[in-house]
């Protein structure tokens, strides 16, 4: 049913792109009424408007907490144009019908990212506003709500192909947009109490986010995606793109991953490189291209096609090394003008500036069939003085950098995860597999494969314990002079002979990095 509209309650927090409603209203001979900034806001482009308290016949009070709170207000919205009780109600009442609302929120968000004051936060928090939204978007059948300043040329469109009116299947699509809004800022309030109170998991679990774009397609060409962000500072992910094709769904699942070890990984200069959200490749060195190229060279193959983190800037050398592989993206803490300049050269390469980029501590999510689980994200380093030294042989310093290197890696790659380091650069990497005997075969193939002169001395950092002697066996027989692990496993003592009777350093963490 096309329904005229002739009266419009306009509250708006941002007022821009007002000006073309009203524009179109007054062709249409639309009545509007408004409230406080927006009404001052309306009078002085020269429109016509009507002041809530005045129309109402109410004065706002609790400084402003209440004005739009009012019968004739909400009657006029809510009452059924078809339901004859309803209609003689509004007539004794002589309330009017209101058939347009225009709101969008007091700005919580924004208030939150830059105001710490309770007080002020609190204050901020719209009741009028969702309240409005959410009676308008309850009787789609005769009001239409625009929540969202993207959706006045949609309403101008509508009004001009049906001469002042709206259709059913209109208003609907608009209520549809506004249940979504008041569930976003709802869920946005309810999730700063949470943080507020250190409530980690509520007993309802909301979560929130704004979509950011449609992705070209998913993991896969038939199945659809689009990326959302859900954090109070509405930032566009923190890192900007330079060069290359719009990012994909695996593009971002990577991306991701490589932003997530990069920055748990401190001090000298470190490159990460990620194939399908696993590492294929991982180093520090106080030189930023042997860094690079150790890196790369853990596993050339896998990193085919992979993304390339860096917490450096990128010079002229690396960017001459990154253009003689094929990686879909780079990240970079900045590129050097030259740099930039060749990396562009190849027009398919997303290079992404990720030097603005801020870690937020944020809960792992992970749904199925209408149902999801969350944990806090695993954020523990490893503090080498509470490492458990169980065989003969001692670490040396050295020794326990690299093993907190290594140890840290793992936390990364999928489990079972096998990671092999020598001199703060993996050398050989096995991962997601069922068995942990078979991660430690897969990291001393791939070492063997490239790096095979530096398997000799070796540190070995497993994710979980080793339930049998197997994995450790397999390792030593290769090189590996030190294991690093949590520990715990039944057959402990068993393990810890095989390592004595090998000369080997063994270690225990008594922490676990399952990463499934």
């Amino acid at each position: 049913m096309n329904l005229k509209i002739k009266k419009a309650l306009i509250s708006v927090s941002d007022k821009e792109n007002i000006l073309s409603l009203l524009k179109v209203f007054k062709k249409y001979n639309i009545e509007i009424i408004s409230s406080g900034g927006t009404y001052k806001f309306i009078k002085k482009l020269g429109y016509n408007c009507t002041e809530i308290s005045k129309y109402t016949g109410f004065k706002e009070m609790l400084d402003g907490r209440v004005k739009t709170l009012h019968p004739k207000i909400h009657a006029g919205i809510l009452h059924d144009r078809q339901n004859k009780t309803h209609q003689d109600e509004m007539s004794k009442n002589k309330f009017p019908s209101i058939d347009l609302i225009v709101v969008n929120f007091y700005p919580f968000q924004k208030i939150v990212q830059k105001n710490k004051s309770p007080k002020n936060i609190i204050e901020n928090i719209d009741i009028g506003g969702p309240t409005l939204v959410r009676a308008a978007a309850k009787n789609f059948k005769n009001v239409a709500i625009i929540t969202n300043k993207g959706d006045y040329s949609n309403l101008i469109d509508e009004l001009k192909r049906h001469n002042g009116k709206t259709t059913l299947k209109f208003r609907e699509t608009l209520s549809s947009k506004a249940f979504g809004l008041t569930a976003y800022y709802d869920s946005m309030i309810a999730n700063w109490f949470n943080n507020k109170l250190n409530i980690k998991f509520p007993e309802r679990k909301t979560l929130f986010g704004r979509k950011l774009k449609e992705l070209r397609y998913g993991e896969n060409p038939h199945q659809e995606s689009s990326i959302y962000v859900n954090d109070y500072n509405d930032r566009e992910l923190g890192f900007t793109q330079l060069n290359g094709k719009e990012l994909s769904y695996n593009n971002y699942n990577d991306i991701f991953a490589s932003l997530d070890l990069l920055k748990s990984i401190k001090g000298k200069p470190s490159t990460v490189v990620i194939k399908h959200a696993n590492p294929c490749g991982v180093s520090q060195n106080k030189d930023p291209l042997i860094s690079f190229n150790n890196a790369y060279a853990c596993d050339p193959i896998s990193a085919f096609g992979g993304v390339i983190a860096c917490n450096y800037k990128i010079n002229k050398k690396i960017a001459l090394g990154i253009t003689k592989n094929f990686l879909e993206v780079i990240l970079a803490e900045g590129f050097d003008t030259e740099a930039l300049k060749i990396l562009k050269r190849k027009k398919n390469l997303r290079i992404l500036d990720i030097s603005k980029f801020k870690e937020i501590n944020v809960p792992k999510i992970k749904t199925f069939d209408g149902s999801f689980i969350i944990q806090n994200k695993d954020e523990i380093i490893l503090d080498k003085k509470k490492l458990k030294c169980v065989t003969k042989l001692k670490p040396s310093k050295k020794d326990l950098d690299e093993i907190k290197f290594a140890f840290n890696v793992c936390k990364y790659v999928k489990s079972n995860a096998i990671v092999l380091s020598n001199n703060f650069s993996t050398i050989g990497i096995g991962g997601g597999q069922p068995s942990r005997f078979d991660s430690c075969k897969i990291a001393i193939q791939k070492a063997k494969q490239f790096q095979s002169k530096k398997i000799k001395s070796c540190v070995a950092a497993s994710d979980a314990f080793f339930p049998f002697p197997d994995g450790i066996k397999t390792l030593i027989k290769a090189g590996v002079k030190i294991i690093v692990q949590p520990g715990g496993s039944i057959k402990d003592k068993e393990i810890i002979n095989a390592a004595n009777k090998a000369k080997i350093k063994m270690l225990f963490t008594g922490i676990r990095h399952f990463n499934h």
